[in-house]
């Protein structure tokens, strides 16, 4: 695998972490919850407008796009081990922007992912 088709991987990783925190920023606000207790079809227009919410779909769209890129280049046993990358980055950005928790648990996780990425890569 080389360099670009790495940076495409990771590029692709990244944006789906930064969608997770759009959506989530931008389903936790409080108008958007007020919308989504009161339901209707003006609780999917509130979601729909919501700045966060069109920014994370917009990032998870990119992310497709990238990652359709990847797939062109790269066996999918090989980049897809990657996005585990994703759960790491999730709770790193989750901890660092939405005060989120780490725990002992998350670390020891992380550790299994990377590890798991690396024999499989490397394989």
């Amino acid at each position: 695998m080389n360099l670009l088709t790495l940076s495409f991987i990771l590029i692709s990783v990244l944006l789906s972490v930064v969608a997770q925190i759009l959506l989530k920023q931008g389903m936790s606000s409080a108008t958007v919850q007020g919308a989504i207790h009161s339901g209707g079809m003006t609780a999917v227009m509130v979601v729909l407008t919501n700045f966060f919410v069109l920014g994370g779909l917009a990032a998870y769209v990119s992310s497709a796009g990238i990652w359709l890129v990847v797939l062109s280049k790269v066996d999918v046993s090989k980049a897809y081990p990657f996005v585990g990358l994703g759960f790491i980055g999730t709770m790193l950005f989750a901890y660092w922007f939405l005060n989120e928790p780490i725990s002992a648990g998350k670390i020891i996780g992380t550790v299994l992912i990377v590890a798991g990425i690396w024999f499989i890569s490397n394989n």
